[in-house]
């Protein structure tokens, strides 16, 4: 059974850094295409961040790109968020998701991804 673990939410001021952290089991890690999306109180999921399988490609929410870095490492079977300047609009319970064989149009739909861990809380207050 595949399980993915997020850790490493919290409390930032605004300008800050935090970094999440995904760490998945069970399953071929390597075939996965990982991605994260977030949620807010009372607002729908979106999409935040995508890397494909093999790590070469990544993809990015128009309102994270430049301040967020999403990487992975296939030894460890866990992906990674590196979120810079943050902004109390980042404030969201963040979900890591793996999906298989997605293609490039289906990136960031929910719906696409299998597996999904139970979120990390991500604060952004001064």
């Amino acid at each position: 059974q595949v399980q993915l673990v997020e850790s490493g939410g919290g409390l930032a001021p605004p300008g800050g850094s935090l970094r999440v952290s995904c760490k998945v089991s069970g399953g071929n890690f390597k075939t996965y295409a990982m991605a994260w999306f977030r949620q807010a109180p009372g607002k729908e999921r979106e999409f935040v961040a995508v890397i494909r399988e093999r790590g070469g490609t990544t993809l990015y929410a128009d309102s994270v790109k430049g301040r967020f870095t999403m990487s992975r490492d296939n030894a460890e079977s866990t992906v990674f968020l590196q979120m810079n300047s943050l902004k109390v609009e980042d404030t969201a319970v963040y979900y890591c998701a793996a999906g298989l064989r997605l293609i490039t149009s289906s990136l960031r739909l929910p719906s696409q991804y299998a597996y999904w861990g139970r979120g990390t809380q991500v604060t952004v207050s001064s």
